[in-house]
Formats: C-alpha cells, sequence, structure tokens
C-alpha cells in the first residue's frame, strides 16, 4: 500500500521508522499422545479386496495410530496389493515405536491380499507378536433367498 505520512501539529512531514522484528526461534510442537508409554498393544488389519486398513490400539482399545493403502497414496487397483499393505505395517511399526510398545496382538479381518504381508511389514521392524487372531466374519447360512419370479 506504500508508507504513510505522518502529520504532526507544526505540518512537518516524516514518514515512520520501520520497526525491527525480532524472530525467535519456533517452539517444538509436542504431541500429548507421543508422551504415553505402552508396553503391549492390538494391531488391528482389516484386509479386503480393494483395500488395507490398519489399526494400533491400546490394550484398552483406545486408537493410537492408523492408516490405509489410500492415505499412502495408492490408487485403485494397487491398494489391494500386498505390497501396498507392507508398506502400512513399516509405517504403523514407525509409530508404533514412538509410543514405546514391544508386543502386539494382532487380530485380522477379512479376506484380501495383503492381510499376510501387513504382518510380515509390521514385524520386519522387530516388533514382537504375542498372538495372532482371524476375526473374519462368516457366515452360517446367509440370508433367506428370494422367492422364485411368477410367470
Amino acid at each position: 500500500m506504500g508508507k504513510k505520512k505522518i502529520i504532526k501539529a507544526e505540518g512537518v512531514e516524516e514518514t515512520p521508522t520501520p520497526v525491527e522484528v525480532v524472530e525467535t526461534a519456533p517452539t517444538p510442537k509436542t504431541n500429548s499422545s507421543s508422551k504415553k508409554r505402552f508396553e503391549s498393544g492390538v494391531l488391528y488389519v482389516e484386509s479386503t479386496y480393494n483395500n488395507t486398513k490398519l489399526v494400533l490400539t491400546d490394550p484398552k482399545g483406545n486408537t493410537l495410530a492408523w492408516s490405509t493403502s489410500g492415505a499412502l497414496g495408492f490408487k485403485g487397483a494397487k491398494k489391494g496389493t500386498p505390497f501396498a499393505a507392507a508398506k502400512i505395517g513399516e509405517k504403523i511399526a514407525e509409530n508404533a515405536a514412538v509410543f514405546g510398545i514391544k508386543d502386539v496382538k494382532v487380530i485380522v479381518k477379512g479376506v484380501g491380499s495383503g492381510r499376510e504381508s501387513a504382518i510380515r511389514g509390521f514385524i520386519s521392524k522387530g516388533i514382537n507378536l504375542t498372538t495372532i487372531s482371524d476375526m473374519t466374519p462368516v457366515p452360517h447360512n446367509g440370508p433367506k433367498p428370494p422367492k422364485p419370479r411368477r410367470a
């Protein structure tokens, strides 16, 4: 906008002196959840044909970290690949190390191709698995079939 002129009562024009700005070092942001320490956690792996989701929780069930293959930048059919699932497992394992987690119980849901590779990617970062349980929902008989079409 330009410089503003200050007119004093005597009619003398002056330009304002520039104010000296003192820059301070930015304070590092501390995440309140990074202060929490957990010995163990639960890793939920949901693997479908189109995507893979991983959720890391504390033993009570509170979410600490989560990620999907779509969140890492994979698009379309590549989201359901074992490679994408392994990359998610590695990322979640790095987040688990921040919380100090050493042992993890794994619960797997779904029939996708990324269920095993997500776990392999997770343990590649040095975190121990205590148990792996498969909680994939299986229909016993399914819904009632539709009635036959009338002629």
